[in-house]
């Protein structure tokens, strides 16, 4: 890849997806370390607050596609009230599986932050790394 004018669809969703291989490789380390640390609960918590977030960087790679499929004339492109739904409908989900594991697990809610906040890394590891491969 040359320069941001060579960056298609493909390589979009190629790097989303790397992106959620990193955060569930972090988030297997992180449970482990936590877990050790601060016990199960603050583990599950790490996880919650990782689902969480990977599911979020996946409702947005299909919620991209469907609108690059529509900005491409001739792409096949899925309903965008089916996306909508299906993004809506995981934000509903995301504040009950919120809302139950801060009732019930008791665990340390810095580790559901840091849960959180790996996506972000892995997001932000995986811009780094291409901006290094444009500019070399």
């Amino acid at each position: 890849m040359a320069g941001m004018e060579g960056f298609t669809d493909a390589d979009v969703r190629s790097t989303l997806v790397r992106t959620l291989r990193l955060l569930a490789v972090l988030t297997v380390v992180g449970m482990g370390m936590v877990g050790w640390k601060m016990g199960w609960r603050s583990a599950v918590f790490l996880l919650v607050g990782a689902a969480i977030s990977g599911t979020g960087l996946w409702e947005w790679m299909r919620l991209m596609s469907a609108v690059m499929a529509r900005m491409d004339e001739g792409a096949e492109a899925k309903p965008m009230g089916l996306v909508l739904t299906g993004f809506f409908l995981r934000l509903g989900l995301t504040i009950v599986v919120l809302y139950v594991s801060l009732k019930f697990l008791n665990g340390s809610v810095i580790a559901l932050a840091v849960g959180l906040g790996l996506g972000i890394a892995s997001l932000t590891f995986e811009a780094i790394r291409m901006a290094r491969t444009w500019t070399v």
